[in-house]
């Protein structure tokens, strides 16, 4: 993996892309760097992650439709209008 210098802006924070090569993914938007630069990653990489701890043995479960917390048929029609397509 090459190493590369980051860039940052008159303020001493990192720009966008690199701010975002260094997080490893997720959304870069202007609300997100005013909050202290936390990128949420979407639903569908939430639910993968999940699903790859759980294979790995960490004993959590994947809450069923409906209850407290769950995603609700809202939150996947939400996810689906931003959704790279193929």
């Amino acid at each position: 993996m090459v190493k590369k210098k980051l860039d940052k802006n008159k303020d001493g924070k990192l720009s966008g892309a690199d701010f975002k090569m260094m997080k490893g993914g997720g959304k870069v938007t202007p609300k997100n760097m005013k909050n202290g630069g936390k990128v949420k990653k979407g639903l569908y990489a939430n639910i993968h992650a999940k699903k790859k701890r759980i294979a790995a043995g960490s004993k959590e479960k994947m809450r069923k439709p409906g209850s407290k917390g769950a995603p609700t048929n809202a939150n996947f029609k939400r996810a689906a209008k931003t959704a790279k397509k193929k």
